[in-house]
């Protein structure tokens, strides 16, 4: 796309606290709050021309997710203790974990911000109902896991296969990466 050789910025909406995340995005200018001592651009900005990728959107505050609709609509942010608005140019891709249907129903996700957002949606189906993918999944972590520790990758059973498919795996894909490791550690 033509946003491709430009800013690729990502972000963890519920890593930041609340009150540090609205400086974070939208930036601030100098003496906007104690400890502000000199102007700071926010990673919307840094992203201007390319793409922002918000983790965990669900996790922004209530009153952030309005002021991101407004530069989402406006094309324009204006830093935290700021009199003027800055022009931006930014793509949004955002990821939750959380169901973020039920949360615009029962009014914990602004309702205009997720039409705003939710212009192409790709469900990602939790590990336990992607049992095909189980296999190929961890003999790629166990060979990734081998070269980083100068081991050499062995080959799974088919019982292990079929322990590995039957598990429910709470932590997805990440808990099978970090049990294949934990394997080839201690093999």
């Amino acid at each position: 796309g033509l946003r491709k050789e430009k800013p690729f910025i990502a972000i963890n909406c519920g890593a930041i606290p609340a009150e540090l995340l609205e400086s974070e995005l939208f930036g601030h200018e100098r003496g906007a709050f104690t400890g502000a001592d000199a102007r700071r651009i926010g990673l919307i900005e840094v992203a201007d021309g390319g793409t922002l990728f918000l983790d965990e959107i669900a996790e922004l505050p209530f009153a952030l997710q309005a002021k991101l609709l407004r530069v989402l609509q406006e094309r324009r942010l204006r830093r935290v203790g700021a009199r003027k608005e800055t022009p931006v140019d930014v793509r949004i891709v955002a990821a939750t974990s959380r169901d973020i249907d039920v949360m615009v129903e029962n009014g914990t996700f602004r309702r205009d911000l997720f039409y705003r957002i939710n212009v192409v949606r790709i469900s990602l189906p939790p590990l336990r109902q992607r049992g095909d993918d189980i296999g190929l999944l961890a003999e790629f972590f166990a060979s990734r896991a081998g070269r980083e520790m100068g081991l050499s990758a062995g080959r799974f059973s088919a019982d292990t296969y079929q322990v590995l498919r039957h598990y429910n795996w709470p932590g997805n894909v990440r808990e099978l990466r970090n049990l294949i490791e934990r394997v080839a550690i201690l093999q």
